[in-house]
Formats: structure tokens, C-alpha cells, sequence
């Protein structure tokens, strides 16, 4: 028997994950065999918001760039004065080409901790815009409305031209450079599971091998930056001083502080927090589940991943049904891939609804039973979130009393409005003039 709990802990895995108090430990206890699937894309998010807060110079840095936006993007007028500055940039260099698709006029990105890739594009808005940031800071500092205004200007002049600054902005760029790929990926539609979870491996081995490599191609970065725009180049070698305690001795290079304390410790913080957002039991999970999958031939079927998730549900598979299933699922996958009513189907929905159609859930009832199952468990994409947030624009304020039918009707079209596009208006008249016999042809 399918139990309940597992059905609710998943329909409302996005209202509370709590561990030890939240919905995902009330339902827990219930229902040992219940399992928490959170949205890929969020979890990704979450680390790289969880590695700005925990590590304290990350921390100061992102606070300072908030700030930074904060200022420069205060009034129009500011905004005008970088598009100025840039324009007149572009317009001095003789190598750069102008004109339409070709070096357009920006404006610093705002990140937001619930807007996926915002972290990455504000970097690198900072680093195309860096010397019309600092004309905008120095014509504040010297023309600000108050000395509360002039001296923050002043503050963060000095910040952007300091070595950590720059430093910082390459590394955090590159790291969330290599997760945005990832990030990308995992807000398709069509992404499969599969490719979700080797997308996730495959980053954390990027990840992996830049800590290994990737320092020194990093500090060939920063130099030729702070060379450019004569950005004081800290020695690798000296002995790293302190800005809280510049008397007090560290007994560490420059070297150690920017690569022990700072470059390793914050890619190992970044792979900690991918394997823990990312954990092996969800994993296996869903690569089990996949092998359920009839696209392309049924050829994601493994018949040990399949054994694998009927290990999972402990309540639902006794121990004879666990060796029936062996055999039950070698009769089912030569029986299907040899019936064409099985060859065109797109998913584990498609498939239960074809062995109900075809009576083989008959025939098949422990393989079946995978089957809803799978079906309980959530999409680990961004499309649950999606239609979660595309409900305010449906159901607001003005619009609170509308029944369930109508606001899922009117949900489906603002989600699916890609596909809707192509529908004419001609046929929707059509459709809606042959629903009933009508007085007056449309």
C-alpha cells in the first residue's frame, strides 16, 4: 500500500524542510520511508548564498558590493553618469568596435538571494564597468548631497582599490562562473534526471581541480587587473599584515593568508556545501527512479537500480515480493520494448498510464508499484517553484475569490504561455463557436 505521508512530505516539500522541527521531521515520524526532494535550482542558490555568509571575508565582500549598488544606483542621475563615462571609454579606445550587438550600454545587475545567477552577472557588470564606477564614486566624494553621502563614496573608493577586492572579484566570479553552467541547466524544462545528477558531479570535480590548479592562473588574473587600472600589487612573499592589527604579528606570507585562508578554504566550503545540499541518499534516489524511464527505447533501465529503490520502501515491498521482483522485472522490460503500443512514450507518467491502458499493470503489479512510487516523488527542477510563484500573478488582490478550477485553468496558460503563442486566434474562435450552438457566427 502507498501511504499518505510520503505523498504530503512531497506536494509540500517547498514549505518547510526543517530537520528537526519542520514539516519534513513531523512527516518523518509518521513515515520512516518518506523522502525529501528539495528543487535542484534552489539548492544550488543556497549554496552560493550560505558560502557568502559563512566566510567572513566573502561576507565583507559581497556586503561591500551591496552597498556599492546601493550608491552608484541611487538616483538616475548616477546611473546617467557610468553610462557617460563608459560611453566616453568606448569612444577613446580605438580597438573596440561600437555600433548595434557590439559593446552595449550596461548598468550595474542587482543580485538577490531568490533570483538564480543574479551573484555571477553583477560581478561581472562590476568588472566591465570598474573604472566608471570608480569616476561616479570620486564625483559623489567630492559633490555628494552630505558628508554622510562623500564619506561612504570615499570608503568604497578605497575598498575597490585595494588587492583583496580584486582578488576577491576574480575568485568569486570563477566560482560562480563554473555553478552557473550548472544553474542554467537546471532551470530547463526538459532537463533530465539523470543529467541533472551528472551535472552535479561534474561541477563539484571542476570545482575540485581548481583548487588544485587554478591558483596561479587566478593571481595572473588579478595582477594584470590591478596592473591596468595601477592597483597596488601586493608581494606573495612578505609577510601578511593585518588591517584590524597592522602591529601585531601574524607569522604568515601573503602567500599562505591569500591561499591557505582564503582560496582553498573557500572552494572547500563550496564543495562541502554542494555534497551536503546534494546528498548521496537524494541522488541514488533519483537515478533509481530514472531507470524507470521509457524514452529512447527504455534505455535508462538497470534492473540493480531498480532493486536499489525497492530497498527504499521498506513498508511497501516484503521480503518475497523483493525476490519476485528480480524475475517480474526481466519478463517486463523484453515484454515492453517489444510492443509498439510502449515505443513513442515520454516519461514515467506516460508509462503508468499505458500499463493501465494495456492491462500489464496486471501482469506486472510489483514493477507497477515502482511505477507510483516514482510518480509521488517531485520534479527536482525549478518548474514546481515556477508555478508556485507564477500564482501571485494569477490570484492577487483584486482577484482572491476565484474558484479552484478557474485558477488552475488560468495557472496552466501563464505557465505553459510558450506553447499557448502558437495557438491563433482564429482556431480559439473556431473551438469556442462549435463548444455550442450559438446565435451569431464569430
Amino acid at each position: 500500500m502507498l501511504q499518505d505521508p510520503r505523498i504530503c512530505l512531497n506536494s509540500l516539500s517547498l514549505a518547510n524542510s526543517g530537520e528537526f522541527n519542520g514539516l519534513k521531521a513531523l512527516i518523518l515520524k509518521e513515515n520512516s520511508s518518506a523522502y525529501f526532494v528539495h528543487c535542484f535550482a534552489h539548492q544550488l542558490q543556497l549554496v552560493v548564498v550560505a558560502l557568502a555568509t559563512k566566510h567572513h571575508e566573502i561576507f565583507k565582500f559581497f556586503r561591500e558590493v551591496s552597498d556599492l549598488i546601493n550608491v552608484v544606483g541611487a538616483s538616475c542621475k548616477r546611473i546617467d553618469l557610468i553610462r557617460e563615462s563608459q560611453r566616453e571609454r568606448l569612444g577613446l579606445d580605438p580597438k573596440v568596435e561600437t555600433g548595434r550587438g557590439k559593446n552595449q550600454e550596461l548598468s550595474l545587475a542587482r543580485a538577490g538571494d531568490t533570483r538564480w545567477s543574479s551573484h555571477e552577472k553583477t560581478l561581472l557588470r562590476l568588472l566591465a564597468l570598474y573604472p566608471s564606477v570608480i569616476d561616479v564614486l570620486e564625483y559623489i566624494e567630492t559633490s555628494g548631497e552630505d558628508s554622510a553621502h562623500q564619506s561612504q563614496a570615499h570608503g568604497l573608493q578605497i575598498y575597490m582599490k585595494t588587492f583583496s577586492f580584486v582578488f576577491y572579484l576574480h575568485l568569486m566570479k570563477h566560482i560562480l562562473g563554473v555553478t552557473n553552467i550548472l544553474c542554467e541547466a537546471l532551470q530547463r524544462k526538459d532537463q533530465d534526471i539523470l543529467n541533472a545528477v551528472e551535472l552535479v558531479r561534474s561541477t563539484k570535480e571542476e570545482l575540485q581541480r581548481y583548487r588544485l590548479e587554478g591558483f596561479d592562473s587566478l593571481l595572473k588574473d588579478v595582477t594584470s587587473f590591478c596592473d591596468k587600472y595601477e592597483i597596488e600589487v601586493v608581494n606573495m612573499e612578505d609577510e601578511y599584515v593585518d588591517p584590524k592589527y597592522k602591529r601585531r604579528k601574524t607569522n604568515i606570507t601573503n602567500r599562505h593568508h591569500y591561499v591557505v585562508n582564503n582560496f582553498n578554504t573557500v572552494l572547500d566550503m563550496q564543495i562541502q556545501e554542494l555534497g551536503s545540499r546534494f546528498n548521496e541518499v537524494t541522488t541514488e534516489l533519483l537515478i533509481c527512479m530514472s531507470s524507470l524511464s521509457p524514452c529512447h527505447g527504455f534505455s535508462a533501465f538497470n534492473k540493480l537500480n531498480l532493486l536499489k529503490l525497492a530497498e527504499m520502501y521498506p513498508y511497501d515491498f516484503s521480503f518475497d515480493e523483493k525476490d519476485k521482483l528480480i524475475y517480474e522485472l526481466g519478463n517486463y522490460i523484453a515484454n515492453v520494448k517489444e510492443d509498439t503500443r510502449f515505443a513513442n512514450l515520454n516519461g514515467v507518467s506516460d508509462l503508468a498510464k499505458t500499463m493501465v491502458e494495456t492491462r500489464k499493470h496486471i501482469d506486472y503489479p510489483l514493477v507497477y508499484r515502482l511505477v507510483k512510487l516514482s510518480l509521488v516523488l517531485p520534479v527536482a527542477t525549478t518548474s514546481v517553484e515556477r508555478c508556485f510563484s507564477s500564482m501571485k500573478h494569477v490570484k492577487t488582490e483584486f482577484r482572491n475569490r476565484m474558484g479552484d478550477g478557474y485558477m488552475n485553468d488560468s495557472c496552466i496558460c501563464y505557465i505553459e504561455r510558450e506553447f499557448l503563442q502558437q495557438v491563433s486566434i482564429e482556431d480559439v474562435m473556431q473551438r469556442f463557436q462549435k463548444m455550442k450552438p450559438r446565435r451569431e457566427q464569430l
